[in-house]
């Protein structure tokens, strides 16, 4: 009991090899062959490894936009990987994909892996777009999110200026006001200051 809690110890904090899952779920495993397909699994639900003797992956007809960085790396006896029937969004984030499927010895098998989105690329082979057409969809991105930081910054600005003159306007207000308020005040009457008080002496 003690050695396997000195085992979950040790593993915990990095001291011993990462266990990767016999069957990951919510796959099914038989021998070398690892099935995902018809799961509804997203990026966020693949599995974070796959065990290194794996021949053969199917993850189709699921809701795959891209693939984890490095979910293919190091698995030597990997021989096909079916992909099909997934709705690939093709930016920034198909880029390891993409690199991976060009690496592949018979790229006719992933003939069926196309794009989804965005329109002007769907229905593209995955393994042929250039590079520069994936970039372009990554700089479109980046143009969208600073036209809206842009917009953001020119109402903030704006909001801005409108509360200046606001407060601008209220000062010279307040001015006037004071400024009326005092000529309407009398001034008070103060020794000395000329006039004569006569006072009648009774007889």
């Amino acid at each position: 009991m003690k050695m396997n809690s000195g085992i979950l110890f040790l593993s915990l904090f990095g001291f011993l090899p990462h266990v990767v899952p016999t069957c990951p779920v919510p796959c099914k495993c038989a021998m070398n062959i690892i099935d995902c397909s018809s799961k509804g699994l997203t990026v966020t639900e693949l599995p974070a490894a796959f065990r290194p003797s794996v021949e053969v992956i199917h993850l189709g007809y699921n809701m795959l936009t891209s693939i984890p960085k490095g979910l293919f790396d190091n698995l030597n006896s990997l021989q096909a990987v079916h992909l099909q029937g997934n709705p690939w969004e093709c930016n920034c984030d198909i880029l390891y994909l993409r690199s991976w499927l060009q690496w592949q010895q018979n790229r006719t098998l992933y003939r069926d892996v196309k794009c989804a989105y965005p329109a002007h690329l769907q229905d593209r082979i995955i393994a042929y777009l250039t590079e520069d057409e994936i970039i372009s969809t990554c700089q479109y991105w980046y143009c969208s999110l600073a036209l809206l930081s842009q917009l953001i910054l020119f109402i903030l600005i704006l909001l801005q200026a409108v509360l200046v003159i606001f407060i601008i306007i209220y000062l010279q207000r307040f001015r006037r006001m004071t400024a009326e308020g005092r000529s309407t005040t009398p001034a008070p009457w103060q020794p000395g200051g000329g006039g004569i008080l006569r006072i009648p002496w009774a007889m």
